[in-house]
């Protein structure tokens, strides 16, 4: 359509130049006239052609540069779809591994906090501990020679009257009987010497019953044994060491050599 208006006003300026020509021209005869008017309207139609020619020429390095350029553009939209792929890509696998170390990271945090309050807590505990044990008061005795050496009557409470050690003022050394100052785990331990050719049968008591039995005999030397236990004994609980078979054939021995002796001690609440 833009070709046929181009060709249509061209035709119409040659027209009007040749009409302006042929009325300055003199008067000839017909056919004069008509040759020249042919002559020039020839002329005009190769100058038409060419102008035609030019403009196809135009026309098609128009379309030759519009095919250019829409490849162009074609290229650059591909390029740029698949810079924008790639870019997209490259940030959602960055954007992955980010999320990665960040969930890393906050794996290992969570791990070291959970660690370091654990071992806060055992530290808080250990504390706790040793403060208590700290606190503890101290109780523990340590006892000798027996005043009554012949064990005549059952259920004779052996004395030992001679303490070495009463951290805690426990243990009574006029009656032989320990009170606990307060509650706790305790050990206690007897030990008793027997008399050549006598006999010795004693038994550990807490809280009124014998927890802890030994016997003893030697026919001609003086022997010892011991026995022991560990309690748990309440503030005020009592522990004694007494005869469980009374005999006049019954004896402790005490010499140079051998020592009869009772202990005990806390060893935690």
């Amino acid at each position: 359509m833009l070709f046929s208006a181009v060709y249509a006003c061209v035709l119409w300026v040659l027209i009007y130049s040749f009409n302006i020509s042929s009325a300055k021209e003199p008067v000839c005869s017909k056919f004069a006239y008509e040759e020249q008017t042919l002559e020039k309207m020839i002329r005009t139609e190769i100058k038409v052609e060419n102008i035609e020619t030019e403009i196809k020429k135009t026309q098609e390095s128009a379309l030759n540069t519009l095919n250019e350029i829409q490849m162009t553009v074609a290229h650059i939209t591909d390029r740029f779809e698949d810079l924008r792929n790639n870019f997209t890509g490259q940030m959602e696998q960055k954007a992955k591994d980010l999320e990665k170390r960040e969930d890393f990271f906050k794996n290992t945090f969570e791990e070291l906090r959970t660690n370091f309050t654990n071992s806060m807590e055992n530290e808080r505990n250990s504390l706790s501990e040793l403060k208590e044990k700290l606190t503890w008061p101290s109780v523990a005795f340590y006892a000798h020679h027996v005043t009554e050496t012949n064990l005549a009557k059952d259920n004779q409470i052996i004395v030992f009257d001679s303490a070495l050690t009463n951290e805690g003022s426990g243990y009574d050394t006029s009656t032989g009987i320990f009170t606990a100052p307060v509650d706790g785990m305790y050990q206690f331990t007897v030990h008793i010497c027997t008399y050549y050719g006598k006999y010795s049968y004693i038994g550990m008591v807490y809280a009124g019953n014998v927890i802890a039995k030994a016997s003893n005999y030697d026919k001609d030397h003086g022997t010892c044994c011991s026995v022991g236990a560990i309690l748990r004994v309440k503030s005020g609980e009592q522990v004694w060491v007494k005869c469980t078979a009374g005999s006049s054939n019954n004896r402790l021995l005490e010499d140079i050599y051998r020592m009869n002796t009772f202990s005990g001690i806390l060893l935690n609440k």
